[in-house]
């Protein structure tokens, strides 16, 4: 009986012990949840929620009135969205990249990563667009349904061979301005889109092989008829050489024949044949019916003029 009238007694004492460990407990789960830490790299958003006044603070610690107010933080600082096929990558497990279409209805899965960030000017048309969601939320939903969209309507315009060959650099330009334009619309700067990977489907990937070795046989084939069209010509201008010279030297010969017919003289022929003849030439000599060379008639003369000395 006494103890229990000990207990009777002591229950009041206990009674406002426990008031007032609960309100030392509330108020410091009051004032721990008055601030907010806003980190690096990133803005924060301060939320009235009774008149709905926007304000936006520095990285730091952010006063707020626990269920009245309310602080999220959007990045200020560069951040990547990547969505890519290897699993080990990306922000998403497993096979992330992007199915893209083309304009002849061809599907490919492209890896891409989008760089992003807001400003400390338009993290409240962040905050107003998304109702205070949180970043990350924002990627998955809104980030990411962009980025596909934006993207199968601009491979949905190109043809298979554009989009893994010349016109790639054209296609991550017009993802870029699309894309920049609609996250702007949101609070958002789009900073850089890059595009990695395509990865065909293996039909596709065989298709591509044997119509890229069919051009090569072409070009090889294109090849080999130009080198002998080159050794043709090659051959007809040596010949056309060869026929030039042989005509060049033609000419000369004729012409040297022609400047020898004339300067043989029938006083030149006669000299010429004194200064080889050896005394034993018959009596007339020549080439022709009149003899250039008469010895009887040398004789004679030189009788003539023996007697009459």
């Amino acid at each position: 009986m006494a103890m229990t009238d000990d207990v009777r007694a002591n229950a009041p004492a206990m009674l406002a012990s426990g008031v007032v460990l609960g309100l030392v407990v509330f108020l410091i789960a009051a004032v721990w949840s008055s601030f907010t830490i806003i980190q690096p790299g990133n803005v924060g958003v301060v939320f009235n929620r009774w008149s709905g006044a926007l304000k936006t603070v520095g990285q730091g610690a952010a006063w707020r009135v626990p269920w009245i107010t309310q602080v999220q933080s959007y990045p200020v600082a560069l951040r990547t969205y990547t969505m890519v096929q290897r699993s080990a990558e990306g922000s998403a497990q497993g096979d992330d990249s992007i199915d893209l279409p083309t304009k002849e209805g061809q599907h490919i899965r492209q890896d891409i990563s989008v760089t992003y960030n807001t400003s400390h000017e338009r993290a409240g048309d962040v905050f107003r667009s998304f109702r205070g969601a949180d970043i990350a939320d924002i990627e998955r939903t809104f980030v990411r349904r962009t980025i596909i969209t934006v993207s199968q309507n601009a491979a949905g315009q190109m043809s298979l061979t554009e989009l893994i060959s010349d016109q790639r650099g054209a296609l991550q330009t017009h993802i870029q301005d699309d894309l920049l334009n609609e996250m702007n619309k949101m609070g958002f700067v789009v900073d850089k889109v890059n595009l990695g990977a395509s990865h065909l489907p293996d039909i596709i990937e065989k298709q591509l092989q044997q119509k890229m070795a069919a051009q090569q046989q072409a070009q090889q084939a294109e090849y080999e008829l130009q080198r002998q069209q080159t050794l043709a010509k090659a051959k007809v201008a040596e010949a056309e050489g060869d026929a030039q010279s042989t005509l060049v030297k033609a000419k000369a010969q004729a012409e040297a024949n022609r400047l020898l017919q004339e300067s043989l003289t029938p006083l030149l022929i006669q000299n010429k044949a004194i200064d080889r003849w050896n005394g034993s030439l018959p009596q007339f000599t020549g080439g022709g019916a009149v003899p250039f060379l008469n010895l009887k008639e040398l004789g004679a003369g030189d009788a003539h003029a023996g007697g009459g000395r």
